[in-house]
């Protein structure tokens, strides 16, 4: 949504100046959304949350009010004191938890008009890499491994308010991008493993318990099941869960990809040389009714194709959800 830059404190100069077209374009973008739950993906984070809040005032300025507001301090630019990349320097963007130039690049935030529960919030940020089961963390220092987190940005339960008393749970997460490193294939590891962090929260065998249906899994996974690089067990795993429905949200932009195996309507990125490719997901539990899903993504001749493509490489990915419960929930 154009709301990364190069270093902390930018992006809340350039919401508050207003000027800037990028943000312009992901305003107009999100109030043709209109969602009741928003979660940005790539939002540089502040501890103070300044930059969130003030995107949602230019947002309500514009007559659309998030009320509730919450993004974790992710992982990337987080400096570790360690020479993670061997380069022989401990302060570079790749040495970070994950990588980024500064602490709280790139990071995750939920805009809301249901409460945000953030004190039932569960952090899994601090995850170490080591302790996943079945983890595919390569061999190294043992001194990186007793450091290394496995969320590049953050991995996120949690719990909305509805309004008939019961909780939906957001799972929300942001994976590392599957390349950019060695032979050794650190980044497509991390990317495999933290697709498969959510399979073991599931399956009851991390410390912290599974989450209550009903929940939502969301977020960038970097990783398209089909086309580009990457290790897509972890994620197809998910596509096919028991526990959750892909809805196969799709564009409407008429594309065609003869080189690509997957289907050009399921991508939610568009890149110069790669193509398009499907790396963000919205994925139910099962006893949630499905009554929509898309990508915005529409046909070039629509006056929203030019501001969305200012916006982001990325298109917005919706699903409609009832919360009447699903015929389709396993017993």
């Amino acid at each position: 949504m154009g709301l990364e830059r190069s270093g902390p404190g930018l992006l809340l100069q350039d919401i508050d100046r207003g000027t800037d077209p990028a943000i312009a374009a992901a305003l107009t973008v999100l109030l043709h959304l209109d969602a009741d739950i928003l979660v940005l993906t790539g939002m540089d984070h502040d501890p103070a949350l300044h930059a969130l809040r003030a995107l949602a005032r230019r947002l309500a300025d514009r007559g659309l009010s998030y009320p509730h507001l919450h993004a974790p301090r992710p992982n990337s630019g987080q400096p570790t004191g360690l020479d993670l990349d061997g380069d022989s320097i401990t302060h570079g963007p790749a040495d970070a938890q994950g990588w980024g130039r500064f602490p709280g690049a790139g990071g995750s935030a939920v805009l809301s008009r249901l409460p945000l529960l953030t004190d039932g919030a569960t952090d899994h940020s601090a995850f170490l890499w080591r302790d996943l089961p079945g983890h595919l963390m390569p061999p190294g220092d043992p001194a990186h491994a007793a450091i290394q987190r496995l969320p590049s940005h953050s991995h996120l339960q949690l719990p909305v308010a509805l309004p008939d008393g019961r909780h939906l749970t957001l799972l929300i997460w942001h994976a590392t991008p599957p390349v950019f490193d060695g032979p050794e294939d650190r980044n497509g590891r991390r990317n495999h493993d933290e697709a498969a962090f959510w399979l073991r929260l599931l399956d009851g065998s991390l410390p912290t318990p599974p989450p209550a249906p009903p929940f939502v899994l969301i977020g960038d996974a970097n990783l398209d099941p089909a086309d580009g690089d990457g290790r897509p067990a972890a994620l197809m795993a998910l596509l096919t869960h028991p526990l959750l429905r892909d809805a196969a949200p799709r564009g409407s932009h008429g594309r065609s990809e003869p080189a690509h195996q997957g289907d050009p309507a399921l991508d939610t990125v568009l890149y110069p040389r790669l193509g398009g490719l499907r790396l963000d997901y919205i994925l139910p539990s099962r006893n949630l009714a499905l009554r929509g899903a898309g990508v915005l993504w529409p046909p070039p001749e629509d006056p929203l194709a030019p501001v969305l493509a200012a916006a982001s490489r990325h298109y917005p990915v919706w699903v409609d959800l009832s919360l009447q419960p699903s015929a389709e929930a396993p017993p």
